[in-house]
């Protein structure tokens, strides 16, 4: 698995928070309507059992807001992470423009750098030159080869044909 960034993690981390809240919410909200029907239904312990339903509800309507906060929460992870990356790219950016700013303003450094652009242009034409010596003698062997296969047909052809003559010399 890929490492993660501690922003994504994060931000990971708040989004399962909050799914885990609004599912917790949806099962009291759940038992809070089955509690409310019991005590509507029941006529006995009225007041007792919609003091229970009260405080069921209150709690719904707590984690309901809180389940909310944590939403909330995981969205800003997620938006402070895409401007972590920008920023993060911008700092890329300057570094990366300081280092060359550095090297052509110092006279020492550019010659060092032009001398490390020739030597690898030298290598790059070194390479194609192997290249085109290897891709030229590997033609020069098949070339060959053509010679020497159309040289042995062409010795048994001559033979045969050698042989036909003497046999039509031999004829009256």
């Amino acid at each position: 698995m890929a490492t993660q960034t501690r922003t994504k993690r994060q931000a990971a981390g708040k989004k399962a928070a909050a799914t885990r809240k609004a599912n917790a919410t949806k099962r009291s909200a759940t038992a809070t309507k089955t509690s409310a029907r019991r005590t509507a239904r029941g006529a006995k312990s009225t007041a007792q059992t919609g003091r229970g339903t009260a405080r069921q509800a209150a709690r719904t309507t707590s984690r309901g807001l809180d389940t909310a906060s944590t939403r909330l929460d995981a969205f800003g992870r997620q938006a402070q992470r895409a401007v972590m990356i920008q920023l993060g790219l911008a700092v890329a950016l300057r570094d990366a423009l300081t280092e060359v700013a550095e090297t052509y303003t110092n006279l020492d450094k550019v010659i060092r750098e032009l001398n490390r652009f020739e030597r690898r242009g030298e290598g790059a034409v070194r390479r194609g030159k192997q290249t085109l010596r290897r891709r030229r003698r590997e033609i020069e062997h098949d070339v060959r080869s053509a010679q020497r296969d159309v040289k042995r047909q062409t010795n048994g052809l001559r033979s045969d044909a050698e042989g036909v003559v003497q046999r039509i010399k031999i004829l009256p």
